[in-house]
């Protein structure tokens, strides 16, 4: 299976560190013997309003609280990683499925194709953009679909700038939820067919459906939007069926925080009765075990899972190169 698109270095990770509006957040896994572990994690709270994601804005207001925060974690794990591997909000970033009849055979052709078809909806000169891209599930003929990562190339010197402050290098850039659906791409952990994610977080939700490796419908739907995620993930099931020639899930995995104390579970049981089949939550102790001291309670399996996946990630790249 292939992993999604990142932004990304060749050397692998030192640790793996993610930048919400809520928090920062920070994992050390290891690899033994092909057993993966997390053998350190800390995280510690931003003050409202210091991080604030956006597509085509400044999302950080104020540089030195969260790299002081960075900081701070890192001394509680004893560590000062040169390498990390960088998650940010979705809300950061933006992914589009993109069709094309015809591929060229260059790839600087392809590159200024696609950067092409991804102007249109982008609210920012795309020359202040930084554009990656995978191709996906092929279609009838010469054609091909890619599925294409877009982020203001300022927004993400934001985040990366946190990270220099604290003498680490951001070498791999991932959004949340990708690094999420990465964490079971990379893995033995990844279901088969056509299955759902859901991912919701304080600011915003993100829906994705996987066909085995491809991702072939995102959406993400900011928080301050009305409509409930039981009924944004019907809506999404509902085209899955009419337009993406879906049948059923064969898994539906749901994880994050959500807006409060037992709200994921909430949503848990509403997608279940609203589509009628049973919903399972994100476990990142399928990918990585835990270490002795770092308990496996739902708020620390929401922060791990992007983690790891973005672990996962740049050790893949790493190695490869």
């Amino acid at each position: 299976m292939n992993a999604l698109p990142t932004w990304l270095s060749i050397a692998p990770p030192d640790a793996a560190v993610e930048i919400s509006a809520e928090q920062v957040s920070v994992a050390v896994v290891t690899s033994r013997e092909g057993r993966l572990t997390v053998a350190a994690h800390g995280a510690e709270p931003l003050p409202p309003g210091v991080v604030v994601p956006a597509l085509a804005t400044a999302n950080i207001t104020d540089g030195p609280a969260v790299t002081s925060a960075l900081t701070l974690v890192f001394d509680r794990l004893s560590i000062r990683p040169r390498r990390v591997a960088l998650v940010i909000p979705d809300r950061a970033a933006k992914l589009s499925l993109v069709s094309f009849d015809r591929i060229p055979s260059r790839r600087d052709d392809l590159d200024q194709l696609v950067r092409w078809q991804v102007r249109k909806s982008t609210p920012f000169p795309i020359d202040e953009a930084c554009v990656t891209y995978n191709a996906g599930s092929g279609g009838p003929g010469a054609g091909k679909e890619y599925l294409v990562s877009l982020a203001r190339r300022s927004v993400i010197g934001e985040y990366e700038g946190v990270c220099e402050a604290t003498g680490a290098q951001a070498g791999i850039v991932d959004v949340a939820t990708v690094s999420l659906i990465n964490m079971f791409l990379g893995s033995t952990a990844a279901p088969e067919g056509d299955w759902l994610l859901v991912h919701v977080r304080a600011d915003s939700t993100s829906v994705a459906i996987m066909r085995n490796g491809d991702l072939i419908f995102f959406r993400n739907r900011a928080e301050s939007e009305q409509e409930s995620v039981a009924a944004l993930v019907q809506q999404t099931t509902m085209y899955y069926q009419d337009r993406l020639s879906g049948g059923r899930f064969t898994r539906v995995l749901v994880g994050g925080l959500g807006r409060g104390s037992g709200a994921v579970d909430l949503v848990r049981r509403s997608i279940e009765d609203r589509l009628g089949v049973s919903v399972e939550a994100v476990n990142p102790t399928a990918v990585a075990q835990l270490t002795d001291g770092i308990d496996a309670s739902p708020e620390i399996m929401d922060r791990l899972g992007p983690l790891v996946g973005i672990w996962l990630r740049g050790h893949a790249r790493g190695a490869a190169a």
